[in-house]
């Protein structure tokens, strides 16, 4: 099995570097790693002992970074390094103040221990999934300790299966699970994992304290005005379309959507859908700076910058979360932090938030135009949906707590 694991990575770089050649993001993924080592080298002091945070991309850096902050505020001696494995995290958060951060180096022998002679971690700290066999061995043997944050886990993964026994060799090396329900929990339990506790979800935390300290944003203030906002976050062609029914329907309402990808062949798609008119961000941006108004009357303004999402909810009243027509949805606490109901396609079992704001009447999952608009519509019947979504967001906060305890 471990001789399929290390050609599944060769495979997986070659196939990368293919990408590369017509691909931006897989570019970034090939470029970002050349010369990484040195990159580590000229930036870290390896006689100094450092926290190592690994994220996934940018949700998981999201999901752990109240833990990450919270670390630093309560020991801002230490150094910390941050790794991303995918290019959509590290290029957005590269310059972020509190860590220096790099990519990471692919999972070889050799790349974990060169990688962990320079940074010389006291502790490791990965968020909610990505197990690395050579990591977590040169760790171990180290006998540096290993945290997984939030964790979730499900009977379908590998872990629990009959053919499974080089993964679950792999969460061997962890030190300690911190996960996020009771189910994970059972199910490491029963691979004899038993170092585990029932901690939560610190993207609650996260999307709380968002909530509590929300960005001012004056060109979004100045498209809306007095209307009522649905904010439609980290949407899909196959959102878009169905989203493109409401502003007829409600011409009093304003729609701003942050698609989930903003090149400009997807920004053109968005602006076709809506033909009755739109307006980009950095369009209106311009206007507002050169003096221009009133700005044109148009009821979808569409983002084409990223980072900017998790500020825009406080502007709304309901909110369309992307991603349910593919993969699965993207992130809806962020929204519910701010007592927004939720609309999301069809695709959301992985993601127990979801079901539980369905649970509590503060969310409802579409799969046609027609549903979209009876969801909308009972949301905007319905007050206590927005109450709902925002205590649920109260009460599950706190992770963050007891894993800082347990680490300290």
């Amino acid at each position: 099995m471990l001789l399929l694991y290390i050609l599944g990575i060769r495979l997986y770089n070659l196939i990368i570097s293919i990408f590369a050649l017509f691909n931006n993001k897989a570019k970034l993924f090939i470029n970002g790693r050349k010369n990484l080592f040195q990159e580590i080298k000229n930036q870290v002091d390896s006689n100094q002992k450092h926290i190592w945070f690994h994220f996934a991309s940018l949700g998981e850096f999201e999901q752990g970074r109240p833990v990450l902050e919270k670390l630093k505020a309560v020991y801002p001696k230490k150094k910390i390094v941050v790794t991303f494995f995918s290019p959509s995290g590290y290029e957005i958060r590269k310059n972020y103040a509190l860590a220096d951060v790099f990519y990471f180096p692919i999972d070889t022998a050799q790349n974990a221990k060169r990688f962990l002679n320079l940074v010389n971690p006291e502790m490791a700290i990965f968020t909610k999934y990505e197990f690395w066999h050579f990591y977590f061995k040169e760790l171990n043997t180290r006998k540096i300790p290993l945290y997984v944050i939030s964790g979730i886990f499900r009977p379908s993964q590998a872990f629990f299966k009959w053919y499974g026994g080089f993964y679950r060799n792999i969460l061997k090396s962890v030190t300690y699970f911190f996960v996020q329900n009771e189910e994970s929990k059972i199910l490491l339990n029963s691979i004899g994992l038993n170092n585990t506790v029932v901690s939560g979800d610190t993207r609650f935390d996260r999307v709380y304290e968002n909530a509590q300290t929300p960005r001012s944003l004056p060109e979004i203030e100045n498209f809306i005005g007095d209307s009522p906002v649905l904010v439609c976050g980290s949407t899909w062609p196959e959102d878009e379309k169905f989203l493109a029914v409401l502003p007829e329907k409600y011409p009093e309402w304003k729609f701003i959507i942050a698609p989930h990808e903003i090149h400009q062949s997807h920004i053109e798609s968005i602006e076709r859908q809506f033909p009755a008119g739109s307006l980009r961000l950095s369009v209106l941006a311009s206007l507002l700076k050169a003096g221009n108004t009133p700005i044109p009357n148009v009821q979808v303004l569409i983002i084409d910058n990223i980072g900017m999402l998790s500020s825009l909810y406080r502007y709304g009243k309901v909110a369309y979360i992307g991603g349910g027509f593919g993969a699965g949805i993207h992130n809806t606490l962020e929204a519910a932090a701010f007592g927004l109901p939720v609309i999301f396609g069809p695709k959301y079992d992985k993601f127990q938030e979801a079901k539980d704001l369905i649970a509590i009447g503060a969310a409802k999952s579409i799969s046609s135009a027609e549903e979209l608009l009876n969801a909308f519509d009972s949301f905007l019947k319905n007050d206590q949906a927005a109450n709902a979504a925002k205590k649920y967001v109260e009460d599950k906060k706190g992770a963050t707590e007891i894993i800082l305890h347990q680490i300290s």
